[in-house]
């Protein structure tokens, strides 16, 4: 007789107990952005130690704050609205428009994206293209792991985590911006007309 529902096995099971070396060495996040104009935030990680990690992956728990508000249905707010995360996009399978594209490392985790295997020496580059959507100096944290369920470590040489934070203040409202009408391009600066 066979048993039907869900499986009982473990998420973990695959992931082995063991400590990568990781080293993150890029972080940029502009410093100064503004209200609804886009902005990058990447990480470059390499992998410093003699093993492959199984699964790179990055958590930022930082993109909303806890908003007190009553009747909220959600008290978490954004940030910063992750337009495009990291990775590869996945291919259409016919001609159309893409809207917001997650991006191909995204993980059924909160806030965390996942890049899979990485190679001894090897490195690879996060990029999440975000748009600042509330004014303000905020933190944003980051915290890079060898793998999703908890077992694979990532640890610097010194044996400690892998993490940090980008700081950015966000003015209240975008640069004046405009498109130019002999071009048709977007360009900086007031629209002024010719009388």
């Amino acid at each position: 007789m066979l048993a039907g529902g869900c499986g009982s096995a473990q998420q973990d099971v695959h992931e082995r107990a063991r400590t990568y070396g990781v080293k993150v060495i890029e972080a940029s996040f502009p410093k100064r952005q503004a209200v609804a104009r886009p902005a990058s935030f990447q990480l470059r990680i390499t992998n410093t130690g003699t093993r492959t990690v199984p699964n790179l992956a990055v958590t930022l728990d930082s993109f909303y704050y806890t908003s007190s508000y009553p009747l909220l249905a959600a008290r978490k707010r954004p940030v910063w609205v992750v337009e495009v995360g990291p990775g590869p996009g996945s291919p259409a399978p016919v001609e159309s428009q893409v809207v917001s594209p997650p991006g191909g490392a995204q993980t059924a985790y909160v806030n965390t994206w996942a890049f899979g295997p990485l190679e001894p020496g090897a490195a690879k580059t996060f990029r999440w293209q975000v748009v600042p959507v509330k004014a303000g100096s905020y933190t944003a944290h980051y915290t890079v792991a060898a793998g999703l369920a908890g077992k694979a470590r990532a640890r610097l040489t010194s044996g400690h985590s892998v993490e940090g934070q980008l700081t950015a203040d966000i003015a209240p409202a975008p640069p004046n911006m405009h498109v130019d009408p002999n071009t048709g391009k977007v360009v900086s600066g007031k629209y002024t007309t010719v009388p």
